[in-house]
């Protein structure tokens, strides 16, 4: 391990507020963090985690995002403020150069003017100047470490959240920052891949990077990490060794969850099997179209072609059949790029089959339009930014419903959607100024005031701590009970031994009974 004299990065936050007039939402925060060295910061949804990564990471400069009492020190040089007009300017890009950052939201470290993942891989080191074969013997070395060498002539936005996320860790490291900020890293990958990113912060550790992982769990790879930092309303309430702060008991229930051993559907309720399928696929096949390529940029500048027939690919989804009853609760995993996305993506008409049918209630919905099957399905997508999008919390529920219910039920029936969710107290906010838990529950909470009788919901705990989550197994078991049926997209097998009936795997485009 490296020299630990001078810190990397270090933080003493008096206070940090937003220009809104609102509370300070750190204070009372010293960090620091030396080369060589693994930090977990943990804390449950809205204790501050996030805008402190954001802050360290330069996402936040002092002064132009909100007003700063205290330092910042990168590098040997501390910047002091004050919250007066007369404070430093940071320079995101010239900060960015030595601190790497991965959001809890991966593309929002994307460039989004890439047309490959390779390009989004160099497009760092293109800004630095760096010369053709180093671009090209970086990309080739990180797409290998992340597991995106067959993925380089891919577009971002057809990756799966794993992917995707993998992909932006890569943005963020490809540079060779000091210090490496991940807020929620492991959301959404599967076990090959969280084992993955775990041997790959060994190895920057090991380098004499100071990784600084941002988490509301306790996970398994975080044990290893040198110091702990338990965060809670904004200011650090315990530090020091994962082995001190768990003997002291310092370490909240809420960011420990535990393996379970249960079987399958051992805490819900049983289903009676009635004889039509509230959803089902029949020999279900779909392949993806392969994209026209599109002339590159830098050193990965590619000719141009035309798209071509699928004939020889094999498909995302090969003969898939999958019947699920009133009641039911089913939970889908397998590992990233599976089509697991792909595959819920069919149950409301937003994709259509290459070959075979999807049935709703026993009606074929090939030719019905996606807003009316939307009615009965009701999706939650993996990404909340993809179904967001009104000014207030209350406008975003109420959003459409007055089409399927009448005018005088609107009101009641996004206010009991709320409530389920524990955000009737936010209904005057803004979706885009709450937390990323908040932000999922919301998008859960739009889908819930429709009352479908399917229930698909992509990725639906990332993000969420222990209280979010209670708040979602309580929605879903409701959902269930009053004859909804489920499908749940999750890599949490914790949670989907507990929640579900049954748990199926999809793998080379097949499903199989775990």
């Amino acid at each position: 391990m490296a020299e630990q004299n001078r810190p990397a990065l270090a933080a003493g936050i008096r206070h940090f507020a937003f220009h809104d007039g609102g509370a300070p939402v750190l204070g009372g925060v010293d960090v620091a963090f030396a080369p060589g060295t693994l930090t977990a910061i943990l804390g449950t949804s809205g204790s501050g985690k996030s805008t402190l990564g954001r802050l360290l990471a330069g996402w936040l400069p002092p002064g132009v995002s909100g007003s700063l009492a205290g330092y910042l020190e990168l590098a040997g040089t501390r910047l002091e403020f004050s919250g007066s007009g007369a404070d430093p300017r940071i320079d995101p890009a010239q900060w960015g150069r030595h601190v790497g950052f991965v959001p809890q939201d991966p593309a929002a470290v994307l460039s989004t003017v890439k047309a490959t993942v390779a390009e989004e891989l160099v497009f760092g080191l293109e800004n630095a100047g760096a010369d053709r074969a180093a671009m090209q013997a970086a990309v080739e070395h990180m797409s290998g470490l992340l597991g995106l060498r067959e993925l380089l002539e891919r577009d971002p936005s057809r990756l799966s959240g794993g992917q995707l996320r993998r992909l932006a860790i890569g943005c963020a490291i490809i540079t060779r920052p000091h210090v490496l900020v991940m807020d929620e890293p492991f959301a959404s990958l599967d076990a090959a891949g969280a084992a993955e990113l775990a041997a790959l912060v060994r190895n920057l550790v090991q380098e004499g990077t100071a990784v600084v992982i941002l988490s509301q769990a306790a996970e398994q790879p975080l044990l290893d990490a040198d110091t702990w930092i338990v965060l809670a309303d904004g200011t650090v309430r315990a530090s020091g060794t994962p082995a001190e702060l768990k003997a002291a008991g310092k370490v909240p229930d809420a960011l420990c969850r535990g393996a379970s051993q249960a079987a399958p559907g051992a805490g819900v309720s049983r289903v009676r099997v009635g004889a039509v399928p509230a959803l089902e696929l029949r020999d279900v096949s779909f392949g993806y179209q392969p994209e026209a390529s599109r002339p590159g940029s830098g050193p990965f500048r590619r000719r141009q072609q035309s798209p071509a027939s699928r004939d020889g690919r094999p498909d995302v989804l090969q003969n898939v059949n999958l019947a699920v009853h009133p009641g039911q609760i089913v939970a889908l995993t397998g590992p990233n790029g599976a089509g697991k996305s792909t595959l819920l993506r069919h149950l409301n008409g937003l994709l259509r089959p290459g070959s075979g049918s999807v049935l709703v209630g026993g009606a074929d919905i090939s030719g019905v339009p996606v807003g009316v099957t939307a009615a009965s399905v009701g999706v939650l997508f993996q990404h909340p930014r993809d179904q967001l999008f009104e000014r207030t919390v209350q406008r975003e529920v109420a959003f459409g419903l007055d089409r399927i219910f009448p005018r005088d039920e609107v009101g009641e029936r996004a206010q009991a959607a709320l409530a389920a969710v524990n955000l009737a107290a936010a209904a005057g906010e803004h979706p885009a100024e709450l937390s990323a838990s908040r932000q999922r529950l919301l998008a859960l909470a739009t889908v819930l005031a429709r009352r479908p009788s399917v229930l698909a919901l992509d990725e639906p705990t990332v993000a969420l701590d222990g209280a979010g989550l209670q708040l979602l197994d309580s929605a879903v078991r409701s959902a269930a009970e009053e004859g909804a049926a489920v499908v749940l997209v999750t890599h949490d097998l914790v949670y989907a031994r507990t929640a579900a009936h049954r748990i199926l795997a999809l793998e080379g485009g097949r499903l199989t009974e775990r």
